[in-house]
């Protein structure tokens, strides 16, 4: 059996490589603090012991990068890039999702659960190698896997589109993608993730193709949210919709939060300054 080779950035951007389960790799986080780690984990400082420890216990807890990877899963936050696609699902705005899973690539489907369970507890992956098991879960769940079995969102689009679904959303971490996603189809949703680093020229061209973009520690995001953000969701690590279909996907999520929810007019950003990833970069 082949070596299986996994590479997150996560938990402030900090590359991370899982080799046959065992975390093999951790490099110096771009974050010393990351609120939503802070909230979810009572994570106070982001460092490679912490991150590592994190990385293992996602591995026990639902099996990432091996065999026994759960592909279903509830809620984890309020309004994730997963938790939007999934309801967007459920409300039949969208007919299928192009999303990324460890093990598997890019996976195409119409299962809310499955958009849910692939992503909602996954940072950005960068490289990853075909794990079987994986693969048959997320067929078994109504997911179809690029073959062979690789990270390409616009083939991911375009194998959506192949298969017959009209309104579809894909996630998105860099500007290339966008486009080739953008070019393939005008009214594709697009959602940019997994951000933190990225330079004000590429936070431009990203808001000028997206729909929705989460913020992560960017400074630029948050800056080009004054003129560009429709509407914002959370103030940690604000999601911004940029166009009105956006707009749509965030207040259906909206809907079935299960938190106590504040609509107001107001101009955005909102960013309490004690709620920041830190450093912003």
């Amino acid at each position: 059996m082949g070596k299986d080779r996994h590479v997150f950035e996560t938990m402030g951007k900090t590359r991370v490589v899982v080799e046959n389960g065992k975390v093999v790799g951790v490099a110096k986080p771009l974050l010393n603090y990351c609120p939503l780690w802070a909230k979810i984990r009572g994570i106070k400082e982001l460092n490679e012991k912490v991150i590592k420890e994190n990385v293992e216990f996602r591995i026990q807890d639902f099996g990432m990068c091996t065999v026994d990877r759960e592909v279903e899963a509830e809620v984890f936050v309020g309004f994730g890039a997963s938790e939007t696609f999934m309801t967007a699902l459920h409300r039949v705005l969208l007919d299928a999702t192009v999303t990324v899973c460890e093990g598997a690539g890019t996976v195409v489907t119409s299962n809310p659960a499955l958009v849910q369970g692939i992503g909602a507890r996954l940072s950005g992956v960068i490289e990853t190698t075909p794990v079987e098991g994986i693969i048959k879960k997320i067929r078994d769940r109504g997911g179809e896997i690029l073959d062979p079995p690789r990270i390409d969102q616009a083939a991911g689009l375009q194998m959506a589109l192949e298969l017959g679904y009209e309104r579809v959303g894909v996630t998105v971490s860099t500007v290339a993608d966008a486009e080739k996603c953008r070019a393939i189809r005008k009214h594709a949703v697009i959602f940019g993730v997994h951000l933190t680093g990225i330079s004000k020229t590429e936070a431009e061209e990203f808001c000028e193709i997206t729909d929705l973009i989460t913020a992560c520690a960017s400074p630029h995001i948050r800056e080009l949210a004054k003129e560009k953000a429709l509407l914002q969701a959370g103030t940690a690590i604000p999601i911004f919709a940029l166009t009105p279909q956006g707009k749509e996907l965030l207040l259906e999520r909206a809907k079935e939060v299960k938190d106590t929810l504040l609509l107001n007019t107001m101009r955005l950003p909102v960013l309490p300054e004690e709620r920041q990833p830190e450093p912003l970069v």
